[in-house]
């Protein structure tokens, strides 16, 4: 049972660092809290969890594949130090554009907030790369085995770490909105760091297999 705790709160934390920085999932969650109430915020927010939850298992059965062909465990790894090195980049260069500009919001009807979320969520194809890229550190750390309780695992520690920031946002944005532009600088600074530290880790693992 060890294992399955470490694996729920690595990915949990992994997830909720990720969705932390202000972006088109949690200022649309915000933005359907202010103009539809709280409750629709809610279900805009359990709608984008849910897409990713399936994002989540898709990036298990991919690693689930490629780990049962031993012949491509170095090229999953390989692909694994791509992914982290991309967001390592990726949240360093936003860190640095970052300073007034506000992360733009898309209109969210006044009706289906559920599906409105989860059709938000499925639009950011970056999801599947980076829970594929977490997988193969996961496998390799022996947190993940690809039983079925690991899978459910992962799954919702990857559903409720998104959900756990949306929420937040729903209900306490209004607070936070001063100092928006500040906390996303610095939680992208925070995320390049984790992305650079995970990138390290694969390569070490890769040349003491």
């Amino acid at each position: 049972m060890t294992h399955i705790l470490i694996l729920f709160f690595a990915t949990f934390s992994a997830a909720f660092m990720a969705t932390v920085p202000p972006g088109l999932l949690n200022m649309n969650a915000a933005k359907t809290s202010v103009e539809k109430g709280k409750k629709n915020g809610v279900i805009f927010s359990m709608g984008v969890s849910s897409m990713i939850m399936l994002q989540a298992y898709i990036a298990v059965l991919i690693s689930k594949f490629l780990y049962r062909n031993p012949e491509v465990i170095d090229l999953l790894l390989k692909i694994a130090i791509a992914v982290f090195a991309f967001f390592a980049i990726y949240f360093f260069i936003t860190a640095k554009r970052n300073k007034d500009q506000r992360p733009k919001e898309v209109k969210v009807s006044k009706k289906n907030s559920f599906y409105k979320g989860m059709l938000l969520a499925a639009l950011n194809l970056l999801t599947i790369p980076y829970y594929s890229g977490l997988n193969a550190m996961w496998n390799e750390a022996g947190w993940i085995q690809f039983k079925a309780q690991d899978i459910i695992t992962f799954v919702l520690a990857a559903g409720m770490g998104t959900f756990s920031v949306l929420y937040l946002y729903t209900f306490y944005f209004n607070k936070l909105e001063t100092r928006t532009n500040r906390f996303s600088k610095n939680s992208n600074y925070i995320l390049s760091a984790l992305m650079l530290v995970l990138l390290v880790i694969t390569v070490i693992r890769i040349f003491y297999r």
